[in-house]
């Protein structure tokens, strides 16, 4: 059986060492509301509720399921009882505005806190995570009314939120979208249409759900440029902000799924529902990035829980199992047989668990920090400032949602490998991880879609290379700030190489797709993968300088240990892992012609 411990001691790291948090937070408007105390407090809530609350719920959850009848949706047992103590934390409101009940702090530390409640338990985390990105839109883009109608409900936490986007006709290409929104005297819309794969679109554990629909409005323009975003509560409110009649919208089914079973993923059928414009007409995808976005980052966390989950799992196993002897001699010759820890396969599987969920925490973290600027810049009214922080982070949403969901996958199947056959046993716990950890590359945009979205909207149509050849300049200062460590001596050269490198494939293509267009898709996931390599090298070196100044200035034996772990952790990375992107560098540059050039006739299974 799965269990989970809070990774305090590599938050902390990531958090007052690395990226020097409290010095972040004084810069924000609401510094007054947050210090040390409160981080602390905070942290270790979180990990009390997610230990004892959350995880002993993540086996018996998959196993019971989601249950439907009716139309109505019943979480399983124990699921009420943790959502009311969620509620009752003031977890929900952690990041949002005190005018509506929140607690005003940085959004950096809601994804912290939403970290560690994915990673022990994802299926439960998916209820309240929907929310953040309905109360997201609402407060960008909705009316004054709009915000006092709905938002003190869902920063209660009392009201839910979804986002309900794919119709059976069309999944990532919503230029599809068929639902309809016929304007009524009143100034509200009657909603007609069906929506599948909608988390958390039904489930008992609030009062109301609010979804966030896309739409057409009468005489619209074709495609992407005709779509509007109506708020379509489940319960339309009361005139004095409470629960009233119920709406016309109802939930046909649920999905069977592969995994995230306790998480219910609704079809929901709108028949004349009533519903409210939310921002201009015809301009929801606009709207609607700001809800994706959200969800895009929350998914790319779920990339390192699930590697922190496997991890955890495998370790002990793997300290425990005995099984051969050791290649380079007896390590335990009391007993029968060595325990696996000493095979150098089983710790290079380890290895790259741990590689994964600590590269990939201090990724991000750091965007995390790019977030909490960019809301800032947004609640001040600075529009310059925030574009200029939503285009950085939007250059690293693609690379973590992509990235690290297919390498968290990768880290889970590991963990299952660890166990061997008796991996594959679901009283283990660790094939849940497996199944559970598959729906990240797909869901909020495959990973083919986000490298779509990085190498054609973000790297070569918005910035013409521009972006890269930003970025790559601020990792090449780090290496010019400590080309004189001992002990990073070897990644610095690494970097500087990876540096050039990606600025010359970015070149490559963007020359070679102006003759041939198509190159750009083949270039595309090998592409995003590289980057993720090199991103996440950049970061490894991070850590890897302040662990080496820890050390020369002589800390604590047992903190000492830790800092050392942190730079061996990084030489495997440079050694083990980084060496991936060669492969990834190769298949970018390559002409898309053995992609392109088999006509579709020669697909077949039937000669």
């Amino acid at each position: 059986m799965t269990t989970y411990k809070a990774p305090l001691r590599d938050i902390r790291f990531l958090m007052n060492e690395v990226f020097h948090y409290p010095e972040h937070y004084k810069t924000l408007s609401n510094a007054e509301n947050i210090d040390q105390d409160t981080v602390d407090m905070i942290l270790e809530g979180a990990a009390d509720y997610c230990e004892n609350v959350l995880a002993p719920l993540y086996q018996t959850g998959d196993d019971e399921g989601c249950h439907f009848k009716d139309g109505v949706v019943t979480t399983p047992k124990g699921y009420k009882e943790a959502y009311e103590q969620f509620v009752q934390g003031g977890w929900q409101g952690l990041s949002y505005p005190e005018e509506f009940g929140g607690q005003d702090l940085p959004m950096s530390l809601n994804l912290i806190k939403s970290e560690m409640m994915g990673t022990a338990n994802w299926s439960f985390t998916m209820y309240p995570g929907l929310s953040m990105g309905c109360m997201n839109t609402i407060m960008q883009f909705g009316t004054p009314e709009q915000k006092t109608t709905y938002m003190p409900h869902l920063v209660a936490g009392t009201w839910s939120g979804t986002m309900c986007l794919t119709e059976p006709q069309c999944g990532t290409d919503l230029g599809q979208v068929k639902t309809k929104a016929e304007p009524n005297a009143d100034g509200s819309y009657d909603i007609t249409g069906t929506k599948i794969f909608i988390s958390a679109g039904e489930h008992d554990l609030t009062e109301n759900i609010v979804h966030i629909v896309l739409a057409r409005l009468p005489n619209a323009p074709q495609g992407t440029k005709g779509i509007s975003l109506f708020i379509v509560p489940k319960f339309l409110p009361n005139t004095d902000g409470g629960v009233g009649e119920r709406n016309a919208v109802n939930c046909g089914s649920i999905e069977h799924k592969m995994g995230i079973k306790a998480s219910a993923t609704a079809v929901l059928n709108f028949d004349q529902a009533k519903g409210f414009l939310i921002g201009e007409p015809n301009k929801g995808l606009h709207a609607m990035f700001t809800f994706m976005n959200t969800a895009r980052i929350g998914t790319a966390v779920q990339g390192i829980a699930h590697a922190e989950l496997s991890y955890q799992g495998s370790l002990p196993y793997a300290k425990q199992r005995m099984s051969m002897r050791a290649l380079s001699g007896k390590k335990d010759p009391d007993k029968p047989a060595d325990a696996i820890i000493h095979h150098a396969d089983v710790r290079r599987m380890l290895l790259t668990q741990k590689a994964i969920a600590e590269g990939g925490r201090a990724m991000i973290y750091y965007a995390a920090q790019l977030a909490d600027k960019m809301n800032d810049a947004l609640k001040r009214g600075d529009q310059a400032e925030f574009e200029a922080y939503d285009d950085k982070l939007g250059f690293y949403t693609p690379i973590l949602k992509g990235f690290l969901t297919e390498l968290g996958f990768e880290a889970a199947n590991h963990g299952m490998q660890v166990f061997g056959g008796h991996g594959y046993i679901k009283e283990w716990g660790m094939e849940q991880i497996v199944r559970d950890a598959r729906i990240s590359t797909l869901y909020e945009g495959t990973t083919g879609v986000q490298a779509l979205d990085l190498i054609g909207r973000k790297v070569l149509l918005s910035s013409k290379g521009k972006i890269i050849r930003d970025y790559t300049a601020e990792i090449l200062k780090f290496c010019g700030r400590h080309a004189r460590n001992k002990y990073l001596r070897r990644f610095i050269w690494d970097l500087t190489k990876l540096c050039a490198q990606w600025n010359a494939i970015t070149v490559r293509i963007f020359l070679a797709a102006r003759k041939d267009r198509d190159v750009v898709s083949a270039a595309s996931v090998d592409f995003l993968m590289f980057s993720g390599y090199v991103m996440m090298a950049y970061f490894w070196a991070q850590q890897a300088a302040i662990a080496s100044e820890k050390i020369e200035a002589g800390d604590g034996a047992e903190t000492i240990e830790f800092y050392k772990a942190k730079i061996k952790l990084a030489d495997f990375y440079f050694d083990r892992i980084l060496p991936r992107s060669q492969g990834h560098a190769e298949s970018a540059v390559t002409p898309s012609k053995s992609l392109i050039g088999l006509p579709v006739e020669h697909f077949s299974f039937d000669y």
